[in-house]
């Protein structure tokens, strides 16, 4: 690389589009952008009377590439006269599973007349809950015939993926299934449309999404097969055929910058797009993940990624969220789990329960970093949203008990990040318990960036040093990873992903680290949070929870400085 050369990494959030420039040599982040959807409730369309339904206009998501892209090249050029001659390569990462029906031309049903206005032609947003019916007849047919399609998902299928959705829509809104030719995945819509392919047999499909989420597989063929489907609803044994046979790794091409795009741009040579993926899978990338390394990416909801060698045989781990070949880097499995809410728990607290804005937030925070573990003597199930691992379950509730008259906001609040500290912690017992060693946690996104309390709750409760990415935009520049690695080395990028992320990945920045003292505390919250986890969670467990609350208060009275 003779001279300076650069990549767009561009991420798909719940609530905005961020994008970056990223130095190809060594993944310095030169500017960055920000694009929030403008359509529906802080971006999403959501249903008053359904609460688990959460969609978004695909509108968003192409003003989003347009305007991120824009002000990137302007910052860029501004900052250090970054031209649009040195840009290599662009990567795009999203959320999921989100996904889209389309017709035959892989236009969005949203954008054609007389869906416009229709709910369900929107894109089905991660967070869309409300398939959970048609997720358990998945996973009940899946138990009785094909319980292979489940052994690397977790045992489970999820209301949040791909098949639930579609047998959802189905189901409520036929006019809708019928019209879509067929379903895209965000990961795939958006370097399928910046490519202009209008052609959706064409659309490269990703093995991130289509693996962890549409039970896609080569030891049975890809996608599961008509005779099962077709017990599900003969529809959708049809549909089948329209949606796709094969998959693609993010370090392949899905296609090159659409002349309308290049020509808007500047761009005077063909730009090429990487094939998408999840948002945690390519923030893991520009995190550093390898063997032995877990990253956290810890936003309204959290995605554990890690990954295992494929000569290593990884065996199948009841309840994480996939088991994919290639699906975070080239010759790994990725490994997927993670919690339906985090952040979410706590806006919500702060939101709905304090009646309070954003601000409250550090308020709290300050108050609750001055009480000492067990010294509110609460304890809480992390599931205001449900669980997503290791349990599978989105029809569970978040719990707290230990209450009292004195009990304050603050020890609420700090109450709430403990629980999903535990449940955090939880997942990671699970990997180990399965042969999946973890050695370091490696955490990303704006909690762990900007609360200190809580990412020490972390090290405490977990008992792993907790490092911070060095960068705050893992996914965008794990995209950018991605973005440099099909450019290639003749144009200015790199010949493989591995050259490309050694280079360009965030070292961490900050660890912190667990403290004796506090460990012992939390291993007593610990037994008695999976108590109530195993309780409540598990079915025809049974357990005398008399003894909980006693342990509550004798916690306290040992911690009440």
């Amino acid at each position: 690389m003779s001279k300076r050369n650069f990549s767009i990494g561009i991420d798909y959030g719940t609530n905005s589009v961020r994008g970056v420039v990223v130095d190809v040599a060594d993944g310095r982040e030169v500017v960055s952008a920000v694009f929030n959807y403008r359509r529906g409730e802080n971006g999403i369309i959501l249903d008053k009377s359904h609460v688990h339904v959460a969609k978004q206009s695909p509108l968003d998501y192409i003003d989003g590439f347009e305007n991120v892209v824009e002000q990137c090249l302007k910052a860029a050029r501004q900052a250090e006269n970054v031209t649009p001659e040195q840009i290599v390569g662009i990567g795009i990462d999203t959320t999921g599973s989100t996904p889209i029906p389309v017709n035959r031309e892989a236009l969005p049903l949203a954008m054609v007349p007389g869906f416009k206005d229709n709910i369900n032609a929107q894109a089905w947003l991660w967070k869309d809950h409300s398939s959970s019916k048609e997720a358990q007849a998945i996973t009940e047919l899946a138990q009785r015939i094909r319980p292979e399609y489940l052994a690397k998902c977790g045992g489970v299928y999820s209301s949040e993926w791909f098949f639930s959705k579609i047998l959802h829509c189905l189901n409520i809104d036929e006019d809708v299934f019928d019209a879509a030719y067929s379903w895209i995945e965000l990961a795939d819509f958006v370097p399928a449309y910046i490519c202009g392919i209008n052609d959706v047999t064409q659309v490269k499909r990703g093995i991130c999404a289509a693996g962890h989420k549409a039970m896609f597989n080569e030891q049975w063929g890809g996608l599961p097969d008509k005779e099962f489907l077709s017990q599900l609803h003969p529809k959708l044994a049809e549909l089948r055929d329209r949606l796709f046979d094969k998959t693609y790794a993010a370090d392949e091409t899905a296609g090159y910058l659409s002349e309308s795009y290049r020509q808007k741009f500047g761009f005077s040579k063909r730009i090429p797009v990487a094939v998408g993926g999840f948002d945690a899978h390519f923030g893991a990338v520009g995190a550093g993940v390898e063997k032995g390394v877990l990253v956290k990416i810890i936003g309204t909801s959290t995605c554990d990624i890690t990954v295992s060698p494929v000569e290593n045989n990884v065996d199948d781990i009841p309840g994480v969220c996939g088991i994919v070949n290639e699906s975070v880097l080239p010759d790994y499995y990725g490994i997927e789990a993670g919690q339906s809410a985090v952040g979410d728990i706590l806006n919500w607290f702060v939101d709905k329960v304090c009646a309070r804005d954003a601000d409250y937030h550090n308020v709290l925070t300050e108050e609750a970093d001055k009480l000492q573990p067990g010294e509110s003597g609460l304890l809480a199930l992390d599931w205001n949203n449900g669980n997503r691992t290791i349990l599978v379950d989105v029809e569970l509730t978040g719990l707290l008990i230990g209450q009292t008259l004195q009990t304050t906001q603050a020890e609420i609040y700090r109450a709430l990040i403990e629980s999903t500290a535990f449940g955090a912690l939880a997942i990671i017992e699970r990997f180990e318990e399965y042969g999946v060693e973890i050695s370091r946690v490696v955490n990303c996104g704006g909690i762990a960036n900007k609360n200190s309390m809580f990412m020490q709750i972390y090290a405490d409760i977990i008992g792993k040093p907790m490092e911070i990415a060095g960068s705050l935009e893992t996914c965008a520049l794990g995209s950018a990873i991605f973005g440099a690695a099909v450019a290639g080395s003749a144009a200015g990028g790199y010949d493989s992903v591995e050259e490309a992320r050694k280079n360009m990945f965030a070292k961490s920045k900050k660890v912190y680290y667990p403290s004796e003292k506090n460990q012992a505390v939390y291993r007593k919250l610990y037994s008695l949070y999976r108590t109530l986890h195993d309780s409540f969670g598990v079915r025809n467990h049974q357990e005398n929870l008399f003894h909980v609350m006693k342990e509550l208060l004798q916690i306290k009275k040992k911690n009440v400085q």
